[in-house]
């Protein structure tokens, strides 16, 4: 359950969170459950953050749900996730009080149809929430997303419509897929493992870190609220100093 306590000071809160829901398959072993047992618990549990995110003051909140290497794992997992995604997204129309507005990372191209279809429902009934921007990340890569960049930019070469002179940061972000959002100033690894697989690559090169052991299906509000109190704690130089 999400508890209202609130230590992080306010002024300090980030604006952009990503967070990596690592664990969930661990978690279902530990009990003896199938790991799709895990998957189901952590949706639960992403959904009561995202709430509780929003209701914090973040303004953007982007979770790594599937990334493009998970396709490499067993048939009837994936298939599980992507279950899982379905009944979130037939299920998300009914939360519209959350004022949260829902926007999808990655490359759509291998996902099944419908789920493309439900995407892009969700997306356009939540367009105009303005309570918190949530980015889900699925088929997401970090490393194919600036490749992908990078193609936008050689195609607008080839057209004549910028040279290559103007292939700068600033044009390269103007293609990430989650342009024209602020970069997160703060990343979140759940379940004890210390890298970011992938993760918002380009975006995180000034992103605080933080990793906790807790495995996402166990993840709750004063593990949110420990990194929230790091982060204020923190001294964010960029280089100046």
């Amino acid at each position: 359950m999400i508890s209202d306590n609130k230590t992080a000071q306010s002024e300090c809160l980030p604006t952009h969170i990503g967070i990596i829901m690592d664990g969930n398959g661990r978690w279902a072993k530990m009990r003896g459950l199938p790991r799709s047992a895990g998957h189901s618990k952590g949706a639960a549990v992403f959904k009561t953050v995202s709430r509780y995110c929003r209701d914090r003051g973040i303004k953007y909140l982007t979770v790594y749900a599937f990334s493009t290497e998970n396709w490499k794992r067993s048939e009837q997992e994936v298939s599980g996730i992507m279950n899982l995604l379905r009944e979130y997204l037939k299920d998300v129309k009914n939360y519209t009080k959350d004022n949260i507005r829902v926007c999808f990372i990655g490359d759509r191209t291998p996902l099944d149809e419908d789920i493309k279809a439900l995407m892009e429902e969700t997306e356009k009934t939540s367009e105009n929430f303005d309570a918190m921007t949530l980015n889900i990340a699925i088929n997401y890569g970090g490393l194919p997303e600036i490749a992908n960049a990078a193609r936008i930019c050689a195609q607008k070469v080839k057209s004549g419509e910028m040279s290559v002179e103007d292939i700068t940061c600033e044009e390269i972000e103007k293609h990430l897929y989650t342009a024209p959002q602020p970069a997160p100033d703060l990343i979140i690894r759940t379940g004890g493992e210390y890298r970011l697989s992938n993760f918002l690559t380009w975006q995180s090169a000034y992103s605080e870190l933080y990793f906790c052991d807790v495995l996402w299906p166990d993840f709750n509000a004063k593990h949110i609220e420990a990194a929230l109190s790091e982060y204020a704690g923190r001294n964010r130089r960029f280089g100046n100093a």
